[in-house]
């Protein structure tokens, strides 16, 4: 089963969170960064060609063998369903538009979610926007594993399969932890997603609704784009929380890998957060990184010293109104 891990427990911290106290020192030293703030005015058009090109690709997987689906799947839809799914990431932070255009953001959510085959945009943004102003609280946070989680896969092999069942515990976590009664606008994106996986069965048939949903598992789970759920915030050094990742998957994810200056400053679009870092570099150069989601994977599965305790965590405070 492999070696067994040498936490017992999370890191417990009684500081705040580092990100706002060096955006805080950013900003005193480069007040220029506030002109790198709203909206990018590509990103949409970026979105609907990515959700048209999947669209296109439906045509041709509907006529597939199955283990081509699969195989397409993993390689092709799953990556640009990631992307997709890092948009809606970008959306939750009302970078399509701007925060003076909400309902245009949600609109492009539901629709970039359209590929993905489950619906999360709007359940995604109440509790993301929650992981940046409590993070690592035991309780909000939901990106932090469960106890549960960590005493189940605690060696090398239980972390494998961790990893391969990420998407589920990803999903249910928040549905389990910390509950909220659905609203209006989530039960709208279940129904539109809920119809346009019909839709697709209907016209074009179950391998490419398989396509669809078997691509968003499979790159969610032991797949060189999912190394960024490990990478952000799993403590690879010691006190530690955030790190970025300066790799050439990048490209594809909307710089997501640039998550220490995401945290900073997350009204700053992906594609100008480069500028951030090379602007206040003395900030994150001396942070320790990534640069290969690849290895961060391998590093969780076979490195005892890491795995689902490896998390900073606080005592919850409560909400502040």
């Amino acid at each position: 089963m492999g070696a067994h891990v040498s936490r017992t427990d999370f890191e417990y911290t009684y500081n705040e969170e580092p990100h706002a106290s060096r955006r805080k020192a950013i900003l005193a030293k480069y007040p220029q960064i506030k002109k790198l703030f709203g909206y990018d005015p590509n990103f949409k058009w970026i979105v609907i060609g990515m959700v048209l090109t999947q669209f296109v690709s439906f045509l041709f997987i509907k006529d597939c063998s199955w283990p081509i689906v699969f195989f397409l799947a993993y390689i092709f839809g799953g990556v640009i369903n990631h992307s997709l799914m890092l948009a809606i990431h970008e959306i939750a932070h009302n970078l399509a538009f701007g925060y003076s255009r909400p309902m245009a953001n949600k609109l492009l959510g539901m629709f970039a979610n359209l590929p993905i085959g489950l619906p999360f945009s709007v359940t995604f943004k109440y509790y993301h926007l929650e992981h940046h102003r409590y993070q690592g609280d035991e309780k909000i946070d939901t990106d932090i594993p469960t106890y549960l989680e960590a005493k189940l896969f605690c060696n090398t092999f239980g972390k494998l399969v961790w990893l391969f069942m990420q998407p589920l515990f990803y999903a249910f976590r928040p549905i389990v932890t910390y509950p909220k009664p659905p609203t209006l606008l989530e039960l709208c994106n279940t129904a539109i997603q809920l119809m346009f996986n019909f839709a697709v069965v209907y016209f074009l048939g179950w391998k490419v609704l398989a396509y669809m949903l078997g691509g968003s598992l499979l790159a969610m789970g032991i797949h060189p784009v999912a190394g960024h759920f490990v990478s952000e915030h799993y403590m690879f050094h010691k006190g530690f929380e955030t790190y970025s990742y300066y790799g050439c998957l990048n490209a594809i994810t909307f710089n997501v890998g640039y998550h220490n200056e995401h945290h900073d400053f997350p009204y700053v679009p992906g594609s100008r957060l480069p500028q951030v870092r090379e602007i206040a570099s003395e900030f994150y150069d001396k942070l320790p990184h990534h640069n290969s989601w690849v290895s961060v994977l391998y590093d969780f599965v076979f490195d005892p010293e890491i795995g689902p305790y490896a998390r900073i965590k606080r005592k919850h405070k409560g909400l502040k109104t």
